[in-house]
């Protein structure tokens, strides 16, 4: 039962144990000799729909999984921060929360350096007359990792939430989910909002429309007889430990850079795609016109670049780069382009289609989409990867569709699956494609799933 009602901050309910919390609670008192005071909740997610698009502006449609981060938390001695985790593999950690800093390696982030940046990003907000406190933490995590499920960003708000909650700082669940949505910038990824605003404003049952700049979203009733299942591909990539998203990301920002430039608006206003949309105030179909007509799609050079928009490339290095993409020498602005602009059209029509799911054929309709975006990110963002290529391609005799989901280099994917073939569908990826890898158990590589509700604080 809720004992705080969800009024735009995130629910509060009395814990009742299960297995896994119990095993978490043991390694809590075992690692700091008391009980918690009280445990979080944080969802991953599956995005349906509207890859890559998030942090161009434009709208996407992911739902909350059961999978989860769950944290157990007691405030601590002083201003020490100390971390450990029911997996042993992870090794614990602790700073004092008034001096840290966040680095990122060569080899990608350590786990507690996720933490950290929910801590930080919510430190950052905490009004100067409240007292830092440091707290203890015991970590358990079922998400899979790299796997495009969103297992860093859930650790990033979770580590927020508790942070907020230690210090008694109310934090409305839109607050929360914007500031999270820039807290992996403090490693180095210059993702979108999605997975934060799911994983605060998550409805059991519905999947989301999540719209930005201002964050809002909207329930999608699902059709009758859908079910979406997810296969881990067996590739992972940490999107923070390569250039490869980022990369994405300036793709687009230097393409809305160049077209705003042709039609005559100050680039320098420009910083997505969406925005140049609505600059220009028209359709996406005239946009994806725009890009035909206006970007080549022959790579382009660092050099171009600066002189179609009348800067150095210095200049640009420092307006349009990041830290880790300044080493680029070309950069596939049409691609790219029009990818976002397809995908953000699919995701209407997605929308719209769960709107009139009474029509028949709404499961092929969704399905197909679904498909389709797949193909955009394999032939045009380059952000698939052989093995999620064949699980997309072995799925097409058993599902309506299926596509990657998360980043991509690996990772997931999602197949909308009807209700009376899920097993058989489940049954065929064991045999077709983990058995045929060497994988003789995968449970927990492939299942079904349903949508979960957003993040929540439990107290004792």
């Amino acid at each position: 039962m809720d004992m705080q009602s969800d009024d735009g901050f995130v629910p509060i309910s009395k814990m009742n144990h299960t297995n896994r919390s119990k095993q978490l609670l043991e390694c809590f008192t075992a690692k700091f000799q008391q009980e918690p005071v009280f445990y979080v909740r944080v969802p991953g997610r599956v995005n349906l729909i509207g890859e890559h698009i998030d942090y161009c502006g434009y709208s996407v449609c992911p739902m909350a999984l059961e999978q989860d981060i769950l944290l157990a938390v007691s405030t601590g001695d002083g201003t020490m921060l100390k971390l450990t985790n029911v997996d042993p593999s992870y090794t614990d950690y602790e700073c004092d929360i008034k001096n840290f800093e966040i680095c990122n390696g060569g080899d990608g982030p350590k786990w507690h350096q996720y933490f950290l940046c929910g801590v930080k990003g919510l430190l950052d907000v905490l009004p100067q007359e409240i007292s830092i406190n440091g707290f203890n933490v015991a970590v358990s995590g079922i998400i899979p990792q790299s796997a495009g499920l969103s297992s860093s960003s859930a650790l990033v708000s979770a580590a927020a939430l508790s942070t907020s909650h230690v210090h008694n700082f109310n934090i409305s669940k839109e607050e929360l989910a914007n500031l999270c949505a820039g807290c992996e910038r403090y490693i180095g990824t210059q993702g979108g909002g999605m997975d934060q605003a799911i994983a605060f404003l998550a409805s059991e049952g519905c999947a989301k429309l999540i719209e930005f700049t201002p964050l809002r979203c909207k329930d999608i009733s699902l059709p009758l007889g859908a079910v979406f299942v997810i296969a881990h591909s067996l590739t992972r990539l940490n999107k923070a430990a390569t250039a490869d998203f980022n990369c994405r990301v300036v793709e687009c920002r230097i393409a809305a850079q160049l077209i705003a430039k042709r039609q005559g608006i100050d680039c320098s206003t420009i910083k997505t795609l969406r925005d140049l949309q609505t600059a220009l105030n028209v359709n996406l179909h005239t946009m994806i016109a725009l890009v035909m007509k206006i970007l080549h799609e022959n790579p382009y050079t660092k050099e171009e670049i600066a002189d179609e928009l009348s800067i150095t490339t210095a200049i640009l290095e420092q307006t349009s780069l990041t830290p880790n993409t300044k080493h680029i020498e070309s950069f596939k602005l049409h691609q790219r382009a029009l990818h976002v602009f397809q995908e953000a059209l699919r995701v209407q029509k997605f929308h719209e289609t769960c709107n009139n799911f009474s029509s028949e054929g709404a499961l092929v309709t969704l399905g197909r989409l679904m498909s389709e975006s797949h193909n955009s990110l394999k032939d045009l963002y380059e952000c698939s990867h052989p093995q999620l290529d064949r699980l997309v391609e072995i799925s097409q005799n058993f599902s309506l569709g299926a596509r990657l989901t998360g980043a991509g280099w690996g990772g997931c994917a999602v197949a909308l699956v009807t209700s009376e073939n899920v097993t058989k569908y489940i049954d065929m990826l064991r045999t077709k494609f983990y058995k045929q890898l060497g994988v003789e158990n995968s449970d927990g590589l492939v299942f079904a799933t349903k949508p979960n509700a957003g993040a929540r604080i439990y107290v004792i």
